[in-house]
């Protein structure tokens, strides 16, 4: 059985998306298998996260997620409409989200097809790559046609399955790896959080003699 690496991340969280290409270098480059483990945004799971009392932290993701996509050479347009509904004067959380819902049992949805990682790539580009009005028209379709999946059929097993239940699981597992925040890589238990970690945890793997060969 090839070695795990489990990434808890949001479609949500502009960390989580400028990590995307890193995610799908670690499967080409390493003999382990890259399973995304999608999970709710902070502002919907802990919405004091994000209170008019912490509102530097929003303030400082802002300014820094934008300097690291440039520093990257990938898009630093927010999404419109924004995945979670809030209102930003007074950080409000809405209690209906149709979006990230959405969004993240698609990628729950996806991840049991093996394609999660692929996915995630695919619409976190749509969403932060300036696609206005991403939840309508064919989008999201065209997003999953490009990682190997069809949008329609993905849409009628959620209807029918337990992807909500997987999200709540696998914000369980991140907490009892020992973190809470996205994205978050977990190998063998040991979590190393920020898409800046990505070096170190490829250095994790190249001790482990994990490097494919060639």
């Amino acid at each position: 059985m090839s070695e795990q690496v489990d990434v808890y991340w949001s479609f949500r969280s502009p960390y989580s998306y400028l990590a995307t290409p890193d995610m799908l270098r670690l499967r080409d480059d390493f003999d382990v298998e890259v399973n995304l483990r999608p999970v709710l945004p902070l502002a919907v799971r802990t919405p004091s996260f994000f209170s008019p009392e912490n509102a530097k932290r929003g303030r400082y993701i802002g300014i820094d997620w934008v300097r690291q996509a440039r520093f990257l050479g990938m898009s630093d347009a927010w999404p419109s409409p924004d995945p979670i509904v809030q209102d930003m004067q007074t950080l409000e959380i809405a209690k209906e989200q149709p979006y990230i819902y959405r969004l993240t049992t698609l990628g729950v949805e996806a991840q049991r097809h093996g394609r999660g990682i692929d996915f995630a790539f695919e619409v976190s580009h749509v969403l932060f790559g300036g696609t206005k009005d991403w939840h309508e028209g064919d989008h999201l379709a065209n997003a999953a046609e490009r990682a190997g999946l069809d949008l329609a059929s993905m849409e009628a097993a959620i209807a029918e399955g337990d992807h909500l239940a997987e999200v709540e699981a696998n914000q369980d597992a991140l907490e009892e790896a020992g973190h809470w925040g996205v994205p978050t890589y977990v190998f063998r238990g040991s979590p190393f959080f920020g898409q800046d970690r990505i070096a170190t945890v490829r250095f994790t793997l190249e001790q482990e003699g994990l490097r494919r060969a060639g």
